[in-house]
């Protein structure tokens, strides 16, 4: 069997826009905090609660590829499985 190659369809700019736009949003979110008028209590709930949004979504974003790896990876061999068996007997 070949060896699994995974590809990837987004470009480097792509792919750098995307961790750009994360910094943008992540030091946005920090200045805000650091600007806003409120108690140091509030101001770390909400930091809290951002880290762990943020941390929630790489998460996520890994298990979803995960999965459409692992789904991919057992199509590629359930159809190879299949192709063996006609192959093996087509000649019956």
């Amino acid at each position: 069997m070949s060896a699994y190659i995974y590809e990837n369809r987004n470009t480097k700019s792509f792919y750098t826009m995307a961790w750009i736009a994360f910094a943008v949003a992540f030091l946005g979110m920090g200045a805000g905090l650091f600007y806003l008028e409120a108690d140091f209590a509030v101001k770390g709930f909400l930091a809290m609660s951002y880290v762990f949004s943020i941390t929630s979504c790489f998460t996520v974003a890994k298990v979803v590829r995960d999965k459409h790896e692992e789904d991919k990876f057992i199509n590629k061999v359930e159809s190879a499985k299949t192709e063996k068996f006609l192959t093996e007997n087509s000649n019956v």
